[in-house]
């Protein structure tokens, strides 16, 4: 029997690029060149974490088929890699109340208290963070609109009244426009959001003035949201719709926490100082 070749690939190559595909075409309902970046890390983290994790070459073959795909349908913009995904055996970065409350009052501008509470308040990852406009922001319903990435769902987030306070009297007082927080670069006079690297800035200037040892990352205070919030009595499953997550093997694998609490939901704010 004859084997054959297609851009260089064998005839079992494709068949476990095909195989590999279609898994990831079912999981999702979607063809497999519609799916965000995003969406496919999603789904390749939750693989690796299963109870009976899929092979190293069932990891490889998902990614090198959707390349292919790729350069068959001459998509030109969308690369996705192969990352080093591991089980986490270890819990993540996790601040104290204490450590959060010296943390959130570290910065010498408001801006930068609030881009920190923010995180902290509403648990948003940076890249959220920087596309959240104005009109996301619902002072009556005390409510925080995040849109969806392609692929994923809207969803809204429960806004501190402490939050609120500091919201007002900043867009009051430095006039944002279009984005909640501007970056201080324009596109011909038009606002631009703040970027992810801003954001780090702030970060890195002011976490040298909490007494820890602990690293301080965004992504640390998205744990720190989670964790407390668990902490305070909310079940997994409406912390899973906060974080945004896929999968809700992704919320166990960082938190190690049973299914407890109250089902409503609130921002850990709230209760820090209490």
């Amino acid at each position: 029997m004859k084997s054959f070749t297609i851009n260089g690939k064998a005839e079992s190559t494709l068949k476990n690029y095909t195989r590999c595909l279609a898994h990831l075409a079912l999981h999702y309902k979607q063809s497999p060149e519609t799916l965000s970046t995003e969406l496919i890390n999603d789904y390749l983290f939750h693989c690796k974490n299963l109870h009976k994790s899929p092979s190293e070459s069932f990891f490889k073959h998902t990614v090198f088929g959707l390349r292919a795909i790729y350069k068959v349908l001459g998509i030109k913009d969308r690369h996705v890699k192969l990352p080093q995904i591991k089980r986490q055996n270890k819990l993540p970065v996790v601040l104290s109340k204490a450590e959060v409350r010296t943390f959130l009052k570290a910065p010498k501008y408001l801006k930068h208290r609030l881009i920190l509470g923010m995180l902290y308040g509403c648990g948003l990852r940076s890249y959220e963070l920087c596309a959240l406009r104005l009109c996301d922001v619902d002072f009556d319903r005390q409510t925080v609109f995040v849109k969806k990435q392609k692929g994923k769902v809207d969803r809204y987030l429960p806004l501190s009244k402490h939050l609120a306070r500091g919201l007002k009297k900043y867009i009051a007082t430095e006039s944002p426009r279009t984005f909640l927080f501007n970056s201080q670069v324009t596109d011909n006079g038009a606002p631009r959001p703040i970027t992810t690297t801003g954001i780090q800035w702030v970060i890195k200037e002011n976490r040298g003035k909490v007494n820890t040892d602990k690293t301080i990352t965004a992504h640390c205070l998205r744990h720190t949201y989670a964790t407390h919030l668990l902490e305070a009595g909310l079940n997994i499953m409406s912390l899973k719709e906060l974080l945004g997550h896929a999968f809700i093997e992704t919320t166990l694998v960082y938190l190690h926490v049973a299914n407890t609490g109250s089902s409503h939901k609130f921002s850990p704010l709230d209760t820090l100082f209490e």
